[in-house]
């Protein structure tokens, strides 16, 4: 069984409970991150601590840990947990004022709540999908406009990943005003000529960390990149795709919308892109 965090302590998962008035229940008024664990160590910890604030602060969220503390609590859970390869999730709610209302309750008198548990994931490095390549279909994004901060808000990309199941796809790609913003669940990339192309930051997408890493180890590797707005149609016509995300690292696209990329089948760039990923990523896991 596994052992989770909450509150300041360490409990057997089936003894760990939260207020039915939490926010995060009521409200969605939450932020969360996923850090990755490969052979034992945290995958770009610091990243994530600063994503987390960030959110934190652009909600007008008070953090119950410091930066420190929340460092030794993963590393505790990985150790309880025996987690060679998997997952972190971290979730930090506006806590539980004890009713329901939707004015923020007084932070001198409600405390955040957090909540930390791990997933193992043995083979997370090695995934059989990455060799294959994943599918996707394209929808309307309809989510609000504030992508940039990481709330626990997901019932759109789940049900954006259910219409991908439904269709015989992987995931789904997001559409704006005839553009890409990102995956259900991801940031998303095409390849043209040796050209990586990726939406820019704004309010419009998540600021992902692996993102910000894959960016500058394909760079440190002289690739081009662009960073601009592309069409789904544009996608389509592109020599190969991929996504990133803490969870799926590089992970190439081989079809959109039933369209075959390439020759349907990884290209050069993205396996490149993990390979690199994951050596320089785990040359710096703590």
């Amino acid at each position: 069984m596994r052992t989770v965090y909450l509150n300041g302590d360490y409990l057997p998962e089936n003894e760990a409970s939260v207020s039915i008035f939490d926010r995060g229940f009521l409200m969605a008024d939450g932020v969360y991150e996923v850090t990755s664990v490969l052979g034992g160590k945290l995958i770009d910890f610091d990243g994530h601590a600063v994503r987390l604030q960030r959110s934190l602060d652009e909600l007008d969220m008070r953090s119950p840990i410091s930066k420190e503390d929340l460092l030794e609590v993963h590393r505790e859970l990985v150790r309880v947990n025996e987690i060679d390869e998997g997952m972190i999730y971290l979730q930090i709610t506006r806590g539980a004022p004890g009713d329901r209302d939707f004015v923020f309750p007084d932070p001198e008198t409600t405390v955040p709540t957090i909540v930390l548990f791990t997933q193992s994931k043995p083979g997370l490095a090695n995934s059989p999908a990455a060799q294959k390549g994943m599918k996707v279909i394209s929808i309307d994004d309809i989510r609000w406009g504030r992508r940039d901060i990481k709330t626990v808000q997901l019932l759109y990309p789940s049900m954006g990943k259910m219409m991908a199941k439904k269709a015989g796809a992987d995931d789904a790609w997001m559409i704006e005003d005839g553009f890409v913003t990102e995956g259900t669940s991801n940031n998303a990339y095409i390849v043209k000529g040796n050209k990586i192309i990726t939406r820019g930051l704004s309010n419009d997408i998540l600021h992902g960390i692996t993102r910000a890493a894959v960016l500058r180890f394909a760079q440190e590797a002289q690739m081009e990149v662009e960073e601009r707005n592309f069409t789904i149609d544009e996608a389509k016509a592109a020599d190969e795709a991929f996504i990133t995300s803490a969870s799926t690292f590089v992970m190439p696209v081989v079809e959109i919308d039933g369209v075959a990329l390439g020759e349907g089948v990884p290209g050069r760039v993205a396996p490149r892109l993990r390979e690199i990923y994951l050596e320089e990523s785990m040359k710096a896991a703590i």
